[in-house]
């Protein structure tokens, strides 16, 4: 049976022939556009409505709207830049572009040659003489009054979701806003931007399960980064006092409105700087962008309002598990104990995890949903932050803090550990739980979510490295809270899905 699509299809197949058999390429290889939807609107604000002294000027876009009023058309076609109306009297074109006014559909781009105007209800428009085909559309575009309903068509064609939803294009032009206004405040502060390897022999960086493939010309097995850190802490060793990247990273877990396999961080670290002076220059950041994108320290997020504005209250993170769930974690040393206590309350309790992801497990389900104003927490337990130093006077925790907004984290930061000794001491700590787990009948693949050794790193820091602080931002949740959106898909362009079958 012949679908409603492939009649479209078809019909539009036939007018692409007919094209072709008049001697015209419905796929010029160029067209001279000499103003934007926009730049031709405000030429025409400017000029006012003199014809006379209006230029003429091209036009291009797609079409999106097609008005017929016997021998007036109207037309409206839309760029990068918005919308513009094409006002059409048959009489004014010449043949071939008034044979293509009858092939035009929905979908097809268009050039434009013609007189910016008004019409008579004050619609900019461009009084348009010439029409020139410069690629026909085969396929329709999703209906005109309702859009692109379904959601898993507009992650898997983003281009339809782009087309008919100005939100969804909006949220991307925010996105790219974000990331030039982070840019710009870490240069003005001397940091100086890097890249470092997507591909290394190594995962480290952060306790994840990473993503492994095989280098046929060195035969050899390389994992896509989890994190950036490593390679930028041998930059601090290097000499570099402030570096900072932004770049795609990459884990092998589960997917959900918070979580994609490949998401954007930024990471940056600073030579003689702790974690209180990256929690005030995260502040400041964050709110200096709510800024240049709101014009204001207030975003809307579902049912709350966010206010950016500094300072962030800071919580030790001891005491705001204790207050929402009732377990002081610092009167259970080990896993074995906080295990149990969590039992005793009804809280599931992983046999698997360790005492450190025990933690984060209570932090996640008990503190994390309630944290919406901007929010850090701070000084974590040495079992969840292999990477970072220990707080004078108290050895059971190190500087280290997350920050959370709209009930989800959006950074973590260290002092960074740059004892070498202590460092491989606490990687050897970790490989000794994860040979533990591995060999347990109860182990269910965390063997893969521990951070491996890194001797190349290890022998970096045996040079010396200057007390630093370190940084790490997720961009994609970020871009979630400044855009009121509620799934991490909505903000990625082309998010990772499952086949459809």
């Amino acid at each position: 049976m012949t679908s409603r699509l492939d009649n479209v299809t078809r019909q539009r197949l036939q007018k692409l022939d007919q094209i072709r058999r008049r001697g015209i390429n419905p796929y010029p290889n160029r067209y001279h556009r000499s103003h934007t939807a926009t730049q031709a609107k405000s030429l025409l604000e400017k000029q006012g409505s003199d014809k006379a002294e209006m230029p003429e000027v091209a036009v291009a876009g797609r079409l999106t709207a097609h008005r017929s009023m016997g021998e007036i058309h109207f037309l409206d076609i839309r760029d990068g830049s918005g919308k513009i109306q094409l006002h059409i009297h048959k009489k004014q074109l010449s043949g071939d572009s008034l044979q293509l006014l009858n092939d035009l559909d929905i979908g097809d781009i268009i050039g434009a040659g013609g007189k910016p105007c008004y019409t008579k209800r004050g619609e900019p428009s461009i009084d348009t003489r010439q029409l020139t085909l410069l690629a026909k559309s085969l396929k329709p575009l999703p209906e005109k009054w309702h859009g692109l309903q379904d959601v898993d068509t507009s992650y898997r064609q983003r281009y339809l979701d782009l087309i008919s939803n100005p939100q969804a294009k909006e949220t991307f032009m925010v996105r790219s806003r974000v990331i030039a206004a982070v840019r710009d405040f870490l240069n003005q502060r001397d940091f100086l931007e890097v890249e470092t390897p997507m591909l290394q022999p190594s995962a480290g960086g952060a306790l994840a399960r990473p993503f492994v493939t095989h280098h046929h010309a060195l035969d050899h097995d390389f994992y896509l980064r989890i994190a950036l850190e490593l390679h930028l802490k041998r930059l601090i060793i290097g000499g570099f006092d402030r570096v900072y990247e932004l770049g795609r990273t990459f884990r092998n877990e589960g997917i959900s409105t918070r979580h994609n396999p490949e998401f954007t961080m930024l990471e940056s670290y600073q030579a003689y700087a702790d974690y209180n002076d990256v929690m005030n220059m995260l502040e400041g950041m964050a709110s200096e962008i709510v800024n240049k994108i709101h014009g204001g320290s207030r975003v809307e997020y579902g049912d709350a309002t966010i206010n950016f504005e500094p300072p962030w209250p800071r919580l030790p993170l001891r005491q705001a598990i204790a207050e929402q769930s009732g377990i002081d974690f610092g009167e259970f040393p080990d896993a074995d104990s906080l295990r149990a206590e969590m039992t005793r309350r009804g809280i599931q309790a992983d046999p698997s995890k360790d005492r450190g992801r025990l933690i984060d497990e209570l932090l996640s389900t008990f503190v994390e949903p309630k944290l919406v104003q901007p929010t850090f927490l701070v000084d974590y337990p040495v079992d969840m932050s292999p990477l970072a130093k220990t707080k004078p006077g108290d050895d059971s925790l190190v500087e280290r803090f997350e920050a959370f907004a709209g009930g989800m984290e959006i950074a973590n930061a260290f002092t960074e550990l740059n004892d070498p000794v202590e460092q491989r001491r606490r990687f050897a700590s970790q490989m000794k739980h994860k040979i533990q787990v591995t060999a347990s009948e109860a182990a269910h693949s965390i063997d893969e979510e521990i951070e491996t050794v890194d001797e190349d790193f290890l022998l970096a820091l045996e040079h010396g490295m200057p007390p630093t602080g370190g940084l790490g931002v997720g961009i994609d949740r970020l871009v979630m809270l400044l855009t009121n959106q509620q799934s991490i898909r909505e903000v990625i362009l082309f998010p990772q899905l499952r086949e459809k079958e």
